[in-house]
């Protein structure tokens, strides 16, 4: 990168910088650090700077792909070899890299339902999501498919506005593909005080991202008062449940085959635990198999699917403007939208570690598409106004040079040097859980807050920034900081934000007095309370299945 262009740069003088960087690409067009530099500048201008950075994006890639081995010749002609080499750049999470070998794959003529989602998914794990919600829709016009089409909802959430594209889309997709004949009406039993039957579905319980959420409602579900079945696509993943709990595989069924077994088991409530995301079993659903049904856990937007009686809420949710949004009727479930279950081999906290480093720390684990242009721009100011800090951004895609350069760039542009920025990957165990020591303020993103990655900070004692705008996942973002006490790390508004970062870190006092409530005040509070949340979430279902029968009051069950 040219010296006097990256001084010019980070000074903000906008007109040198630019003048310095189309010199430095004229003289050398190879140089894809010159180009980083060149788009930084234009997006410091306010100009259109894509293209620039596509081309320096590219550049680097290609070099890191030859340096790999590839033949970049056979790449261009051969779509066959392209698509193997950029799916081992994907599995290695390389996948800035990967879009441009997949890019090229398709550019010799390799257009298929998987390269077009595969390409997608490698733009939108860069934070490119403009560009990957154009591609999945031409996947869906060109190879129409339940499956496929689930994947264009998901990268709605990640631009501001979008939780109504996303409601939109959501009932397009069930419009299409959640048809079904009209059921049977169902035998409702007059004993209300029988044991109430409820079914979860996902494809794996144990094995996934729900587990931490689901299994302090399966370990405190009281086998006196309900029945729970597991419905997940292969029993053999489903171990360590308590003994009394059913376990129904339904990967090998059709969704009217499944909702068939379900109607048969006689299951009061059925719950969807999964959403649009892949492997889901909405279908399912469509077939109405349980006379209540409800979505809840991996996803708190609108399913789309009339069919869906509930979607379960933290209290307040309401009380925003949701008009559109969903199909569902909100159903306030207590203070916390789901419990959550810490890793029992945590590290002890300790206290905020600028007091040794002798530097603050901000952190970011979540995933690079959370990163939006608003959120950056706010984390930059921070690092700006307080050249005491340094920025960890941890994620397994950032293990790729291409994304780290692209996102060196967009920090530089808002004259953040390159080298205050950590990049992390991908770590599990102890490595993971130091990562946390390392860590002073956890910095949010939006419009898509943290949902786990928050979580997990708090239970390992990092306190978490966020922007809690009256927005539905602005809602859900200070529901998590409430229920542990945090509320002082609810902002309104992106200046709320930096002005709240910025007092943080100019005392650490005050930041170690913070981080030594977090741990505490989450563990004492409701997320961790799964007794108490299952206690509500049994007698809500009592209820639901009560006013299905036409009535208005809560059995008496026990």
């Amino acid at each position: 990168m040219s010296a006097a262009g990256r001084v010019a740069l980070l000074a903000a003088d906008t007109e040198a910088a630019l003048a310095a960087f189309t010199e430095a690409v004229a003289r050398d067009p190879g140089d894809f650090e010159a180009r980083y530099g060149l788009a930084a500048a234009l997006m410091q201008a306010g100009e259109p700077a894509d293209d620039v950075l596509n081309d320096a994006r590219t550049l680097q890639a290609l070099a890191v792909v030859r340096g790999a081995g590839a033949d970049l010749a056979r790449l261009k002609s051969d779509p066959d070899y392209g698509r193997r080499t950029a799916m081992e750049l994907y599995a290695q999470h390389h996948v800035a890299c990967a879009s441009v070998v997949w890019g090229m794959a398709l550019g010799a003529g390799r257009i298929d339902a998987a390269g077009l989602l595969s390409y997608a998914l490698s733009l939108q794990h860069q934070g490119r999501i403009g560009e990957a919600i154009q591609y999945l829709q031409v996947a869906v016009e060109n190879f129409p498919s339940a499956a496929l089409h689930q994947f264009l909802l998901f990268p709605q959430l990640f631009v501001d506005g979008g939780e109504r594209a996303h409601a939109q889309e959501s009932r397009a997709w069930a419009a299409r593909w959640a048809r079904a004949p009209e059921p049977p009406p169902f035998q409702l039993a007059t004993d209300e005080r029988r044991r109430l039957r409820i079914g979860y579905v996902a494809p794996s319980f144990a094995t996934s991202q729900v587990r931490q959420f689901l299994a302090p409602v399966l370990e405190a579900h009281d086998p006196a008062r309900v029945e729970v079945t597991l419905y997940p696509a292969d029993a053999a993943t489903e171990t360590g449940w308590p003994d009394w709990i059913k376990v129904r595989a339904i990967g090998e069924l059709s969704d009217e085959a499944a909702a068939t077994m379900m109607r048969a088991d006689g299951i009061d409530v059925l719950s969807d635990c999964w959403g649009h995301t892949a492997g889901s079993r909405l279908g399912v659903f469509a077939c109405r198999p349980a006379p209540v049904q409800i979505a809840w856990i991996n996803f708190i937007q609108t399913t789309g699917l009339p069919q869906i009686d509930y979607i379960l809420h933290a209290d307040g949710a309401a009380a925003l403007d949701l008009s559109g949004l969903f199909t569902e009727r909100l159903w306030p479930i207590g203070p916390v939208f789901a419990p959550f279950q810490p890793a029992t081999d945590r590290l002890p906290p300790t206290a905020t570690p600028a007091r040794t480093a002798g530097v603050v720390t901000l952190g970011s684990f979540n995933h690079p598409a959370k990163m939006s242009d608003g959120a950056l721009a706010a984390w930059a100011t921070v690092l700006r106004n307080a050249p005491q800090t340094r920025l960890m951004l941890k994620y397994r895609y950032f293990i790729d040079p291409v994304l780290q350069s692209v996102t060196a760039a967009r920090f530089a542009a808002h004259g953040v040097a390159p080298e205050r920025l950590i990049f992390s990957g991908h770590s599990t165990g102890e490595e993971y859980y130091r990562a946390f020591r390392a860590v002073d303020l956890m910095l949010d993103g939006w419009p898509a807050p943290g949902s786990t990655t928050t979580l997990e900070a708090m239970s390992n004692g990092v306190p978490v920034l966020s922007l809690a705008g009256a927005t539905l996942q602005g809602f859900y973002a200070r529901s998590m900081l409430e229920a542990a006490g945090l509320e002082d790390l609810a902002a309104d508004t992106p200046q709320d934000f930096v002005g709240r970062a910025l007092a943080l870190v100019a005392d650490l006092d005050r930041l170690d007095a913070l981080r030594e409530r977090v741990r505490p005040g989450f563990e004492a509070g409701p997320c961790c309370d799964g007794p108490s949340f299952t206690r509500r979430l049994e007698d809500a279902f009592f209820e639901m299945l009560d006013r299905s029968r036409g009535n208005s009051v809560l059995p008496g069950a026990a």
